[in-house]
């Protein structure tokens, strides 16, 4: 499958979609959603995705505000990666943003194997799912042919390499400047807030909408990845993942914490070490020289 240019459609059939679910709250509708996966053999292990589920739903809800949500986990799958839909005529409470019941749930499990993929499918999601009139759509489908037909709409076109690594500094540019924005004196401010605009003109406003709720919410937004470590959760990430963040700069998402992890500059990683490394010689000499000497035991003398 060429996953540079393909449409929802390639992993979504009829079949996977629920029109009328019947839960009536997040849990059970998540279950309901995985039952259909087990059924069409498409995931084996329910329990160790329900188990990966919830726990990112505790972290943080997946709900995306305006009626929709998006529960995910990465989990070993029978392929590249499954997705189930519901859709709930009253609506279901997932804790969401805007505080509004959650009327269609795109539930997606993906193989660990193939760091990345949740992200540019969610990209492809989100960009579809912000404008209101695909959402009135998607609400408004008559039956799971009409709404398969809708979702089948959603298009993934992955960038090139180039423009992946632009994207990427780009998120990290932004929230340095507007870090700095913040302690600015104000003969500062306007030369800052030029320089955030052109950034955020360069970007895509599904990354914006995210990032800004990340500032917002926790005061940063993009985190580094440092040895294999999220430096924002202090949470290993997957060595599939690391691997890539390291290679490509690519855009990824933490799954333990939720922010846009980059690979950290080689410079300041080599800088880091050697000042730790400075550090702790002091340390060891002072608890070298603190030790007491042992003093050699005087053999007994025969009488």
């Amino acid at each position: 499958m060429n996953l540079r240019e393909t449409s929802f459609g390639e992993f979504l059939k009829p079949s996977q979609i629920i029109f009328d679910l019947k839960s009536r709250d997040k849990l059970e509708a998540i279950e309901e959603l995985l039952d259909s996966l087990v059924r069409l053999k498409l995931i084996s292990n329910k329990n160790l995705t329900l188990t990966r589920i919830v726990d990112r739903e505790n972290l943080e809800s997946t709900a995306l505000g305006h009626g929709l949500a998006v529960p995910h986990a990465r989990v070993d799958t029978e392929g590249q990666i499954a997705v189930a839909v519901g859709r709930s005529a009253e609506g279901i409470d997932f804790d969401a943003p805007d505080g509004q019941p959650v009327r269609l749930i795109i539930l997606v499990v993906w193989n660990p194997s193939l760091p990345g993929l949740f992200n540019h499918l969610f990209a492809g999601l989100a960009s579809f799912l912000i404008k209101p009139e695909n959402r009135f759509r998607l609400f408004n489908t008559r039956d799971k042919e009409e709404l398969h037909a809708v979702l089948s709409e959603i298009r993934f076109s992955f960038p090139r390499e180039d423009k992946i690594i632009n994207r990427a500094s780009l998120l990290k540019k932004l929230q340095d400047i507007e870090i700095r924005i913040r302690r600015a004196p104000k003969d500062k401010l306007e030369e800052l807030q030029k320089h955030r605009n052109l950034i955020r003109e360069e970007l895509d406003q599904s990354l914006l909408a995210r990032f800004d709720l990340l500032m917002d919410r926790y005061g940063y937004a993009v985190a580094e990845v440092v040895d294999g470590v999220c430096r924002s959760c202090n949470m290993s990430v997957s060595t599939q993942m690391a691997s890539a963040i390291e290679e490509s700069n690519d855009i990824y998402v933490c799954e333990n914490c939720g922010k846009y992890l980059v690979a950290a500059r080689k410079e300041k990683v080599a800088r880091e070490k050697v000042e730790k490394a400075r550090k702790e010689k002091p340390a060891a000499r002072a608890e070298k020289a603190g030790k007491p000497k042992e003093t050699a035991r005087k053999k007994p003398v025969r009488k």
